[in-house]
This record gives C-alpha cells, sequence and structure tokens, in this order.
C-alpha cells in the first residue's frame, strides 16, 4: 500500500489558544508556510507548505483524550526544527520567537559536536514543545 502524502508533525498541545498565536506569528514568517485550517479557537490547526502539504497541526490534547481516554494519549517527547539561512536570520528568528510567547531554552551557540558550522537556539513554545532553530 503506498501512502498517500507524506507524514508530517502533529503536536498535541493543553494550552492551545497560546501554542496556536504562537506558531501562526512564527511559521509564516521563518518557514512561508501558511494557516490552512483552524483558528485561535477551533482546537485545530495546520499550516501548509508552499506546494499544499501540510508542515505541522496542531490538536488540543483534551480533543483527543476525549476520543481515547487519558492513559492512551502520552504527553511530550517531540521537537519541531526549522532551518534559517543564517547566523542573522537566526537571532531574529529567537527575537520573534519570543515576541510570540515562546520561552529561550538556550540561546543560539555554536554547537560544532552537533554538525560543522552548526548554530542552535531552542524555544519553548507556549505548551512546552520544544522548536530548534538552526543554522549552517
Amino acid at each position: 500500500m503506498e501512502p498517500l502524502e507524506p507524514p508530517y508533525p502533529r503536536l498535541l498541545v493543553d494550552r492551545y489558544e497560546p501554542a496556536f498565536r504562537f506558531y501562526d506569528a512564527v511559521l509564516p514568517r521563518l518557514t512561508g508556510c501558511a494557516l490552512a485550517r483552524g483558528n485561535a479557537s477551533s482546537g485545530y490547526a495546520s499550516w501548509d507548505a508552499a506546494e499544499g502539504r501540510t508542515a505541522l497541526a496542531l490538536f488540543a490534547r483534551a480533543a483527543m483524550v476525549a476520543a481515547l481516554g487519558e492513559d492512551r494519549v502520552p504527553r511530550g517527547g517531540g521537537s519541531l526544527v526549522i532551518h534559517v539561512a543564517s547566523r542573522e536570520a537566526l537571532d531574529a528568528a529567537v527575537a520573534l520567537c519570543a515576541d510570540a510567547g515562546g520561552t529561550v531554552a538556550a540561546p543560539a551557540r555554536d554547537l560544532p559536536e552537533w554538525g560543522p558550522g552548526m548554530r542552535a537556539a531552542h524555544i519553548l513554545d507556549p505548551d512546552g514543545n520544544l522548536v530548534e532553530l538552526q543554522t549552517y
């Protein structure tokens, strides 16, 4: 059986509205992805890349718990990586994320042990999900 389209990350969030506002402020400016479905109060939203494929979806964790039960819905564990073009773009991306309600978990820093020329910053979205901003 062939898949219909590539998979995409979906974050289950407890604090849907602030998480929505964060990603809606950050994704279009950093990745060019556009809001395709949902809004700040819908409990589900997704952003699509230019070719129309979903790049990220948010889903209210409470809705998944209602469907599956608390004991079957895991918490956390995932992260989102956004690659930016330069060191200057990385600094601007960190500022954008902080202005949009994110928390800087680790500022931009060189991480040569992760890869030649690697520089990254780590942000927590309003629901505590990890977002890595990186450049080479």
